[in-house]
């Protein structure tokens, strides 16, 4: 018998208000295998949001663990100022599925790869020659976003919910507004709304004064601020303003990588290049913490130089390119390939969009059903025409009614924008099943009606 169950729980859970869990008996998850998870009571519980958006290739691989004992017992840990087989392995790996000439910097986590990106983009300028003698420090970054929970990160991240009690942050960080279509201005076209997203972010370039300006941080497709997709004229149209004002570009992959979108990478949807890329999540699937940074070789490239000039990249991190976590994360990715998960990720995503738009697409609550392969959201609204959004209660009891009457895990934009903590977040892990999308769309359905019933 664990002496786990007579202790008193100490854990500091992330995101979650603990006097909630006053008096509730005990819950924990003993294991998981494929979509479920399963707790101390036995219960199976389907989990729609992959743990945190990252168990892509589903839980429960044995070779994974397999190889994660073989390296251990071979090589356990390595100094990251050297190489191992598997770090350069995968390195090239990632290189490969960018086809893209990079070098790859590894550590643990989606907001250390983002500061590390930062970090880049300052010192490129500064020993680049083309920063005219000015010191470009600035991050521009967009609204609803999340990069990470860093100081610098979260200074780059727009939602404010996540930031309340943190100040001061760091300077040097310019928020804009993103291209968001359900709530853009309605005389404005697709093509239009996009347009003026970049036209905002070229004004604040110029405004900020362009020798000032490091890089332009953004995910392909927004993630955590509510799965928002942005018109397909953008992403190209960015990638343009950047050229043109020499600002570094950086895609934050962290979520949308490795098949989450349907395809390899959510830049992939739009045929876009960034100069920087950052990755976590999918990358071992969340059963290794590791992290990469991923930069152009001509960037790269500034960095070379005398010992004493001090071009070197001036970072580190303990645990960054660890010889298990990469040997993990190698096999990840082609377990990917070998599965075809990422074409299974954009069939089940389309089919679940079906599902949902046939159910709940007149549902006074639903405003909008939107997402790319299997990352997807439900913008919900107190009225359908005002587009007023739905209150943070219901919202909230929508995600426990699923959990607790259908045993299905669906997530939300949680601690995001003041107000609009309203969308709906599905991002179950990319082996999942036609039975298993009818599950988790069922669910959803029976929530929603019972919120109806109850309002």
């Amino acid at each position: 018998m664990s002496n786990s169950k007579r202790m008193p729980d100490r854990f500091w859970r992330a995101l979650t208000q603990h006097q909630t869990l006053l008096g509730r008996p005990k819950q924990t998850i003993t294991h998981a295998e494929g979509c479920y998870l399963t707790d101390n009571k036995g219960n199976a519980i389907l989990d729609g949001i992959s743990g945190l958006w990252c168990v892509n290739v589903g839980y429960g691989r044995q070779e994974l663990a397999e190889v994660a004992y073989e390296q251990m017992k071979q090589l356990s840990y390595l100094a990251p100022m050297m190489a191992s087989d598997p770090t350069v392995e995968f390195a090239e790996k990632i290189r490969q599925l960018l086809e893209l000439d990079t070098h790859v910097y590894f550590s643990c986590s989606g907001s250390e790869a983002n500061e590390t990106a930062f970090k880049i983009a300052r010192q490129y300028h500064l020993q680049s020659g083309e920063s005219g003698g000015q010191r470009r420090y600035k991050i521009i970054s967009r609204y609803r976003a999340y990069h990470g929970a860093t100081m610098g990160a979260m200074a780059a991240t727009g939602q404010a919910e996540r930031k309340l009690g943190y100040d001061p942050e760091p300077t040097g960080f310019v928020k804009v507004m993103p291209p968001y279509p359900y709530r853009d201005h309605p005389k404005l076209t697709l093509q239009e709304q996009g347009e003026e997203a970049v036209r905002q972010l070229e004004e604040a370039i110029i405004h900020e004064g362009r020798e000032t300006v490091a890089a332009v941080i953004m995910e392909p497709l927004i993630s955590g601020g509510g799965v928002i997709i942005p018109p397909d004229n953008y992403l190209p149209r960015v990638r343009e303003v950047c050229d043109r004002h020499g600002v570094l570009l950086i895609f934050d992959e962290v979520v949308s990588g490795f098949g989450r979108t349907g395809k390899m990478f959510g830049h992939d949807h739009w045929r876009t290049k960034a100069d920087i890329f950052t990755f976590a999540k999918g990358l071992a699937s969340g059963y290794q913490p590791i992290a990469a940074t991923a930069v152009k070789q001509e960037i790269f490239e500034t960095f070379y130089g005398e010992p004493d000039e001090l071009n070197h990249l001036r970072t580190i991190n303990t645990f960054g390119g660890h010889p298990v976590a990469t040997a993990v994360g190698l096999r990840n990715l082609q377990i990917l390939e070998e599965e075809n998960l990422v074409e299974n990720a954009r069939r089940q995503g389309e089919y679940l969009r079906a599902q949902l738009t046939e159910r709940l697409g007149d549902h006074p609550y639903v405003g909008e059903i939107r997402g790319k392969g299997l990352l997807n959201a439900v913008e919900l609204v107190n009225d359908r025409e005002t587009r007023e959004p739905l209150a943070d209660a219901k919202v909230a009891a929508i995600t426990a009614h699923s959990l607790q009457q259908s045993g299905v895990l669906i997530g939300r934009n949680s601690n995001t924008v003041p107000g609009r903590c309203n969308v709906l977040v599905t991002a179950p892990p990319l082996i999942a099943t036609e039975e298993e999308i009818d599950r988790l769309a069922d669910a959803m359905t029976n929530a929603l009606q019972n919120s109806l019933n109850n309002r």
